[in-house]
Formats: structure tokens, C-alpha cells, sequence
């Protein structure tokens, strides 16, 4: 099962099925870094979709991608449903659906959140949904063929103040699914049972609103789940839920992951602030260095000691991860929801309106090294597996939007 252990490189060590494939949110070391950079391109465009695929309905989560199948999770407003995809690897071509509600979605919504916005996990035995459905979250196991294992509503998720939705996935740690559920309510985080769905523990949240994702690293020796969001950079115990420490840092309101090297933790917001913040990984709580840069939905990136991110203006910086100095900045224009993914020392973005950037990872300068389009949306966050890189976007046709899987290589 996936469950991390100690790296020296402050990254998580990983089951070596999860390393040949991408199986939860951000990829097999949670960072949204390609664990080879055996994907040859310098940059994407139509001309290098493999295949594609329609998908049905409507929705913002990423693709995960096992030895042989990819996963997505989808919804149809006027259908009243959420449902769970599989598709094969090689080809696209779908190998079995299941709807996982039907009625009870939300009846408010961003107009840039979706339905179907978390993405699933995988743990090498297991495909786990989660969904906001009658004023709560819902996991959903399956086995990889699709026979449903167990169901549970894990608790209330009920915003009044701010109606956006929901869209943090949820992270696997050991035998447990950790979800968080932050509103101005009774919020919360929990873990539960891969096995059975029954809760491991329970802890209270701040009680506001806020989308981030939880996420495993190791750090200073031992496993951590950071979360952002409450105007605080937090870490907990994951197998207790026990708060480890916290800083005060980033915003009220924040929907990227927070990103972490062997010293430091990064994290972006928000609401109703712009902020994108340093914290030393020691434990200490201490801010090391912020500016006043947002990057609300999307989450940064950081290697080799340095800190990227295409901010919510559409402008690319890099900063030195130690003490916040501006390398460079370059415009790129555009919206951005889809986080950075880096292959090898590329690092591919893509805007809303589905056009593709590659720059290299150097603090040097911006060095572009193509852009191109792909598709006439980019909201969910592409994975690469090998030598291919799946993503899946819309495009605007005569009778209507229609989502693809696509295959890019």
C-alpha cells in the first residue's frame, strides 16, 4: 500500500508501482514532479496527442494513471449525477463507469470550480473517489475493474458565507484516506480505513473557508501532512492528526498545495489577501521570507534550491527558495488553474484557455522553450507516466463543449 518512508531528500520514498505511475494528486512524490524525464518534447501542441477520448460531463480533476488504466471522476449537472471513469492506458478507450451519486450536488458553485474537481487516489488496490454531495464529503472505494467496495459520508461540508464549492482531493497515507473539510462551519479533517471506510481519527479545523489540499512529505525525520489555509501553514501527525506545529502565513482562503525542499515550506493564497510565503521546515513555525505575489488556484513548484510559480496575472517568477530574491519574472499571459508539472528540467504550464508553456528550471533567466495549444480549456493538472503525458481538456465544438482525455507524447 502507499505509505511513505524516510528519504534523504525530504521527498517521499514510494511504493515502486506508484513510482511507474501516477496515482494521487501531484504524482508519485506529491511535488508534480515526473519520476523520469523520459517524456521527450520541449514543449506540447496538438500535434503531439497520441490519442484521445470524450469524456462525458464536466469536471476539473486531474488524471491518475495505474500500470494499465487512467481514472478520472466527472459530473452532469443536468443528469443530477457524479460518476467515477476508467479508461485503458494504451489506447483511451473506456473500460467501465460508475455512478457514484445521484442528486444531492451542490446547487452553488464557482464559476471556475466544477462538480467533480478532487482527483482520485489509488493505493495498488484500491481507487478512491471523493465527492461534495448533500451538504457533505463522500468517499467511495472501488476495486481497479470497478466493483464498488464500500461507501461513507465522513462528515458535514455545508458553506454559507462563500457558495464555491469543493476541491481539495484527498491524500493516502498508509491504510487511511485523509480528507479535509474547511468552511465556516464545523470543519474538520479526518482519516479513515482503506479497508472498510470506518474512522481512524477526527480532528477540528479553524472554521473557515478554505480548498487546499492535504499532502504527505517527509521532513527533519519524519512523515508530515502539511495543509495550508486559516491564514496558517500547518503540519500534522498523519497517522493521529495531531498538530506537529503551524505559521502564520499565506491567507484566509487558499486552493493550491503547499511545495517543501529538505529546508522549506511554500505555500500561495488568496483570500482576500495575496500572499506567497516561506516557512523554515525545522518545526520552528518561523516565516522566513514573503511578498505579496498570489497564486490562488494553482500550486507552485520548487527544485534544486528555487521556486516557481505563474502567478494568478499570469506572470512567471523565480525566486530563490532560502531567501525569497527575485531570479526573474517573465508575462505569459493568460488564467491559470493547471499547476506546473516539471519533467527532467522542463516545466510545463497551461492556461485556462488551453495554450501550453515550457520554460527550463534555471535560475538564470526565462528560457522559453515552446509553447503551443492544447484543447480550448486547462483546468485540471496534466500527469506524466513514461514517455506520455495524459491531460484531460475541453474543446468548443458546433454542438457544444465537450471534454477529451488526451494522450500527448
Amino acid at each position: 500500500m502507499l505509505g511513505p518512508v524516510a528519504s534523504a531528500t525530504g521527498q517521499r520514498a514510494v511504493d515502486a508501482g506508484a513510482e511507474a505511475g501516477w496515482w494521487t494528486w501531484r504524482g508519485p512524490l506529491g511535488r508534480s514532479i515526473a519520476a523520469t524525464d523520459a517524456f521527450a518534447p520541449t514543449s506540447i501542441s496538438a500535434e503531439h496527442v497520441l490519442w484521445q477520448t470524450p469524456v462525458p460531463g464536466r469536471g476539473h480533476s486531474s488524471p491518475i494513471v495505474t500500470h494499465d488504466a487512467i481514472y478520472l471522476t466527472t459530473a452532469d449537472t443536468q443528469q443530477g449525477t457524479q460518476s467515477v471513469l476508467a479508461f485503458r492506458r494504451d489506447d483511451g478507450r473506456p473500460l467501465w463507469s460508475d455512478v457514484v451519486h445521484r442528486g444531492g450536488l451542490p446547487t452553488a458553485n464557482h464559476r471556475k470550480n466544477s462538480e467533480a474537481s478532487p482527483t482520485a487516489a489509488f493505493d495498488g488496490s484500491r481507487l478512491i473517489s471523493l465527492y461534495y454531495n448533500s451538504a457533505a464529503l463522500w468517499l467511495t472505494a472501488y476495486t481497479p475493474d470497478g466493483e464498488r467496495l464500500w461507501q461513507r459520508e465522513i462528515g458535514p461540508y455545508d458553506p454559507q458565507t462563500y457558495k464555491f464549492g469543493y476541491g481539495a482531493s484527498p491524500a493516502l497515507y498508509q491504510d487511511t484516506a485523509i480528507v479535509v473539510s474547511d468552511y465556516d462551519g464545523d470543519s474538520f479533517m479526518a482519516a479513515v480505513s482503506l479497508s472498510s471506510g470506518e474512522p481512524v481519527w477526527r480532528v477540528a479545523r479553524h472554521h473557515q473557508q478554505s480548498y487546499s489540499s492535504p499532502i504527505i512529505a517527509h521532513l527533519q525525520g519524519r512523515d508530515q501532512l502539511l495543509l495550508s489555509g486559516g491564514d496558517m501553514i500547518a503540519s500534522y501527525d498523519p497517522a493521529s492528526g495531531a498538530l506537529l506545529w503551524s505559521a502564520p502565513a499565506t491567507t484566509m482562503a487558499t486552493c493550491g498545495t503547499l511545495v517543501w525542499d529538505d529546508d522549506y515550506i511554500y505555500g500561495s493564497g488568496g483570500y482576500p489577501d495575496a500572499q506567497t510565503a516561506c516557512v523554515r521546515a525545522d518545526g520552528s513555525g518561523e516565516v522566513v521570507w514573503t511578498n505579496n505575489q498570489q497564486c490562488y488556484a494553482q500550486s507552485l513548484l520548487t527544485t534544486s534550491g528555487f521556486l516557481y510559480a505563474v502567478t494568478d496575472q499570469g506572470i512567471a517568477y523565480c525566486w530563490r527558495g532560502a531567501d525569497g530574491e527575485l531570479m526573474w519574472r517573465q508575462r505569459l499571459g493568460g488564467n491559470y488553474s493547471s499547476s506546473p508539472l516539471l519533467v527532467g528540467d522542463r516545466i510545463f504550464v497551461i492556461n485556462e484557455a488551453g495554450e501550453a508553456f515550457t520554460f527550463r528550471a534555471t535560475p538564470e533567466r526565462y528560457m522559453e522553450l515552446g509553447r503551443g495549444q492544447v484543447g480550448d480549456e486547462g483546468f485540471a493538472t496534466p500527469a506524466v507516466v513514461g514517455d506520455t503525458m495524459y491531460w484531460r481538456t475541453a474543446r468548443d465544438e458546433p454542438a457544444g463543449r465537450q471534454e477529451y482525455l488526451i494522450a500527448l507524447r
